[in-house]
């Protein structure tokens, strides 16, 4: 065990850089316009900002009208920390959720939650309207719309510089095309986990967005419509939300205990490691030389799909190493007295993987 007394010693003073997905900070903190004017209608805003919350935390937007939840609706300061006001326009209420509390009484509800430990996303977005095409870079007023609604629904996002050479490669025709190759290339600097391209145009006075995401090999696409461009982003963002939570999240009855051994460890990877488990309530059960054996509550789908996200590689079943049989005792008292035979040691059932 004297890795994990090198760990227990350092690992507090660590701050880890390693996975590219980002631990969302914020959010357990909603902020929400208020229509109206009064008490009234500060607890109407107070009231969607929880159900804003449940869907940022579970990646279902019906989850918030869950018949389980409506005693938490009626009475949300139970979880509440603070509630702030702000001016506008718009006024709005921004409200601090005390994390604790609200996972217990979500998952009391019955709900499975997504923790804060999520893809990031880079976004290339292409608005067209009467004043002509522009693709949204990192430092223009246009990304600030997609940088609220990605806080709003709980997504790291990134956007692209936009220079001329990008603004090249990320046109139209790229943009709604299905394959991706050009962009991913102009994405490598980044170094973000998925690939975000959206192509938005403003037609009768609305905006409506085609939009397609690539996470690894997989994809997922889809349209979105809103009365501006904000509205357009928050649509958007809460489809991307409600695609990508179910690669993460596992519903109740569906986790089981399994025990995953991460191999290459060091102190800054038992940070991380620790980060990318969180949700999962990891125990560590053996620590042998640089390899670490923990049991945790989840599915393996998922288990496999959180720790991509921290670039780990799973080890084939072939690639494990071999389990020793124990030595043979020597006789008792040297008297050649029959000894029992020692236990076969349980074969390791769980995943493995290695840095």
């Amino acid at each position: 065990m004297r890795f994990f007394n090198i760990l227990a010693v350092g690992c507090l003073a660590l701050i880890s850089a390693t996975a590219q997905a980002e631990n969302v900070s914020g959010l357990y903190q909603v902020r929400e316009p208020v229509t109206g004017q009064g008490a009234e209608a500060r607890a109407a805003a107070t009231t969607q900002a929880l159900d804003t919350l449940v869907t940022r935390l579970t990646g279902d937007p019906k989850a918030a009208q869950s018949p389980a939840l409506a005693a938490l609706r009626k009475d949300p300061q139970q979880i509440i920390n603070q509630v702030a006001s702000e001016a506008g326009p718009p006024e709005s209420v921004l409200v601090e959720f005390d994390p604790g509390s609200t996972e217990r009484a979500l998952r009391k509800a019955g709900l499975a939650l997504w923790g804060s430990n999520r893809p990031s996303i880079l976004g290339w977005w292409l608005n067209d309207s009467v004043e002509g095409s522009n693709l949204v870079g990192d430092g223009q007023a246009s990304a600030q719309p997609l940088r609220r609604a990605a806080q709003h629904r709980g997504l790291p996002l990134r956007l692209p510089l936009a220079d001329l050479q990008e603004q090249l490669v990320a046109n139209a025709e790229q943009i709604e095309g299905s394959d991706p190759g050009a962009l991913r290339e102009a994405s490598g600097r980044y170094g973000a986990d998925a690939l975000l391209a959206v192509h938005a145009r403003e037609t009768d006075g609305k905006w409506q967005g085609k939009w397609q995401l690539w996470l690894g090999d997989q994809s997922e696409q889809g349209t979105a419509e809103g009365a501006d461009p904000a509205a357009l982003a928050d649509a958007v963002m809460l489809a991307l939300s409600s695609r990508l939570a179910p690669r993460y999240v596992t519903r109740p009855g569906a986790s089981s205990q399994l025990q995953v051994q991460v191999q290459g460890m060091n102190l800054q990877r038992y940070a991380e490691l620790a980060r990318v488990l969180e949700p999962f309530g990891p125990r560590l059960q053996m620590a042998e030389g640089s390899t670490l054996t923990y049991d945790v509550t989840a599915n393996r789908e998922q288990l496999r799909a959180q720790l991509g996200l921290a670039k780990l590689q799973e080890v084939p079943v072939e690639q494990a190493p071999a389990v020793q049989a124990p030595p043979a005792p020597a006789d008792a008292a040297g008297a050649g007295q029959p000894v029992p035979a020692q236990p076969a040691p349980k074969p390791f059932d769980g995943l493995r993987f290695r840095w």
